[in-house]
């Protein structure tokens, strides 16, 4: 679906066009701080948290941990903050998904570009070459934090 970019944040996106938050999905890039850098992406319900400093970290076997630097991110994927698409990363990059995603009829994902969003089932994400649904990947987001 087409979309202003300037409305491709998860907020703004979803009260300009009026999708629950609760369809809505992240795809974070995440990155080892020491070198050799790994990195991996996780897909993750917008209304949660992703657990980085444990199930992240555990998944990916490293001591530190950070979300990757919007360079990084584009350097690793060609895609900007806020457009990331969990449909085409490079090849051998994991991929984690929040489990609570697969319950939902529909999501709404990246595309690549700020310009478009992709409503999709769920399923596609378990189809994803390498990719693993995780439980425990997210955490519950208190209150008014959103």
């Amino acid at each position: 679906m087409p979309i202003d970019p300037d409305y491709a944040d998860t907020g703004p996106f979803c009260e300009k066009y009026g999708v629950p938050l609760e369809h809505s999905a992240n795809t974070i890039i995440v990155a080892s701080k020491k070198e050799p850098k790994q990195y991996a992406a996780c897909v993750v319900k917008a209304t949660r948290r992703l657990d980085v400093n444990h199930a992240v970290r555990r998944l990916m076997g490293v001591a530190r941990l950070s979300f990757a630097s919007s360079d990084e991110t584009r350097t690793l994927t060609g895609m900007m903050i806020g457009g990331v698409t969990v449909l085409a990363l490079p090849d051998g990059l994991p991929v984690y998904v929040d489990d609570t995603l697969m319950g939902l009829p529909w999501v709404i994902l990246g595309s690549g570009s700020r310009a478009s969003k992709i409503r999709t089932s769920p399923e596609v994400l378990r189809r994803l070459p390498g990719a693993q649904i995780v439980p425990g990947l997210s955490l519950e987001v208190p209150g008014d934090s959103l």
